[in-house]
């Protein structure tokens, strides 16, 4: 069955908020269909479906610009989808290294606050004003 949405249905379908729909309409994600000359603009199921893929892939952090990418590749050129997502995965793993020293580092910091005697300076705000650290 296939299913007529104006952009209002569709935006609500795809959870997502009209202007957004409009934006990937200008970068070229989407298509806008044509305008009756009475009536409203309809999109069809694949549109409701390529969006929900967009939305998707976001959520494994691809940004759009990858999305658009990814999007104009066949099945058939599986490798190069798996050679972005290999990508995209080293970065993730990268960024969860980085956040882990960070997380770490404040971790010490703070057990510095609790015990610090000192209540002149803050162990946190004196390391961050140290230009050496």
């Amino acid at each position: 069955m296939i299913t007529q949405l104006t952009i209002g249905q569709l935006a609500k379908a795809a959870n997502i908020n009209i202007e957004t729909v409009r934006y990937y309409q200008r970068i070229n994600l989407i298509e806008q269909p044509d305008k009756p000359a009475l009536g409203y603009r309809v999109y069809p199921d694949e549109t409701l479906n390529r969006i929900r893929f967009i939305k998707r892939a976001q959520l494994l952090g691809f940004s759009l610009e990858e999305i658009s990418q990814l999007l104009e590749i066949s099945d058939a050129q599986c490798e190069t989808a798996a050679q972005m997502g290999h990508d995209k995965l080293q970065l993730i793993q990268q960024k969860i290294s980085d956040l882990s020293k960070m997380a770490s580092v404040l971790d010490e910091y703070t057990q510095q606050c609790a015990i610090n005697a000192d209540h002149s300076h803050c162990p946190i705000i004196d390391t961050l004003i140290d230009e050496n650290h």
